[in-house]
């Protein structure tokens, strides 16, 4: 069984939520990444998605597109990653996604890529600017190596969520608002709405995320899905502690995990 699906079971039976916490792997260094996740999962994140920093990355706001620049210049790559997640595998066992650019993937050779994901022990990928409709560009790659690639539904027409919805694998990552990542005051979305549909489709379990920021924002999102996604929020620490944010990034994911349960 997919590490994904088994800590999802694991938590349904505990009746609890999914924590789902990100970092941009390299930032600011990849040591530091390490001890960041190992943070992230004792202050209570389910699961860790490492962003793999890319020039381009559209789908996200300043605060992780800066952080993929610091990551850059770091001299960062995807080769590097997965030596990281070889070494972050003899620590924990927890589920790890890799968020990233298709191009990427393409570039470093996808057969190779899912193949290395399986030998490193990555468990997803999250491909935000890979369309539903081209799925197939990976998709076979990814099922032969069990690896989930993990589909994005935003808040737009029923036809697109039963579409995206009914396909889903490991679990469906919802999209809070049209845009890009960031932290969030407000969402103008009606989620019961959203959600209602996504359970009409799909038995997999439901992740929202873009722009949650807080604990009383998680707690509130929490009624409506199996799982609450938290980045911007953890990168804007990383980039304001450098090599010292493992501590203040585990007390702020303590805090949504206490959200979480309350």
């Amino acid at each position: 069984m997919n590490r994904i699906d088994r800590k999802f079971k694991e938590l349904k039976q505990e009746g609890r939520k999914a924590l789902i916490t990100f970092v941009t792997a390299g930032d600011p260094n990849l040591d530091a990444t390490i001890d960041l996740v190992l943070a992230m999962e004792k202050g209570g994140a389910d699961m860790v998605e490492l962003g793999v920093p890319f020039s381009d990355p559209v789908a996200e706001g300043p605060v992780i597109q800066e952080a993929s620049l610091r990551s850059l210049q770091n001299g960062t790559t995807l080769k590097k990653i997965f030596e990281m997640v070889r070494k972050l595998r003899q620590k924990t066992d927890m589920p790890l996604l890799l968020m990233m650019y298709v191009n990427t993937i393409f570039r470093f050779g996808t057969e190779r890529f899912f193949g290395l994901c399986v030998e490193c022990g990555i468990d997803g990928v999250i491909v935000p600017d890979l369309p539903f409709e081209e799925r197939d560009e990976i998709k076979g790659f990814a099922d032969a190596a069990g690896v989930y690639s993990i589909s994005l539904v935003a808040p737009t027409s029923h036809e697109r969520i039963k579409m995206i919805a009914s396909e889903a694998k490991g679990f469906l990552y919802c999209v809070s608002s049209t845009g890009v990542t960031g932290v969030r005051d407000r969402f103008s979305t009606d989620f019961q709405e959203f959600f209602d549909a996504i359970e009409r489709y799909t038995a997999a379990p439901a992740a929202v995320g873009f722009g949650i920021a807080s604990p009383e924002q998680a707690k509130v999102m929490k009624q409506y899905c199996e799982g609450v996604i938290v980045g911007s929020a953890i990168v804007e620490r990383v980039a304001e502690h450098g090599v010292e944010a493992a501590a203040p990034v585990e007390e702020f994911v303590a805090s949504l995990r206490k959200a979480l349960d309350e």
